[in-house]
């Protein structure tokens, strides 16, 4: 683990173990990379409440965190290309900019866990590739984390806004 990625205040999941989640080193620090949790808590509350564009710079902060050719790096650019064309979608209406960056993002989705730390990364995967048929696939699809589909609070714009 790198240690820039550690941070014992984030909790464990609301349900399941997740790949990332190691429940014999306790709730105190039970993830490999308690950054990429936060980032993946907040990120998904965003997405799920419509703000893609902050849901991006979520994940985008903490891709910036691991190498080329990690699991971590993949599945992180991966969610931003998701918040991107979604974004593309909604704010924009260019579905062919939607397809292009949901393209890229199975790409990196590809062998990624499909429990990946809380998300339903299989759902994420399957709902992207319905999109790139039909762009109405996204509408009103919410990104399912531990079990779940959390809104976002003022605690999480805050989260975004810091990232600035």
């Amino acid at each position: 683990m790198d240690e820039h990625t550690r941070d014992y205040s984030v909790g464990p999941p609301t349900s399941g173990d997740p790949t990332g989640w190691r429940a014999d080193r306790g709730a105190s620090n039970g993830w490999e990379h308690g950054t990429l949790r936060r980032a993946v808590v907040h990120g998904v509350r965003l997405y799920n409440a419509g703000a893609f564009h902050e849901a991006h710079d979520c994940f985008e902060d903490e891709w910036f965190n691991y190498g080329s050719g990690t699991t971590e790096s993949a599945f992180c650019h991966g969610m931003v290309q998701v918040a991107a064309g979604a974004y593309k979608h909604f704010d924009f209406e260019n579905d062919d900019g939607m397809r292009s960056l949901f393209e890229t993002a199975l790409q990196y989705l590809h062998g990624i866990p499909d429990d990946y730390y809380g998300v339903d990364v299989r759902d994420v995967k399957a709902t992207l590739d319905a999109a790139l048929d039909d762009p109405s696939a996204i509408e009103g699809w919410r990104i399912e984390l531990d079990g779940e589909y959390p809104d976002a609070g003022d605690a999480d714009f805050a989260y975004a806004d810091a990232l600035e």
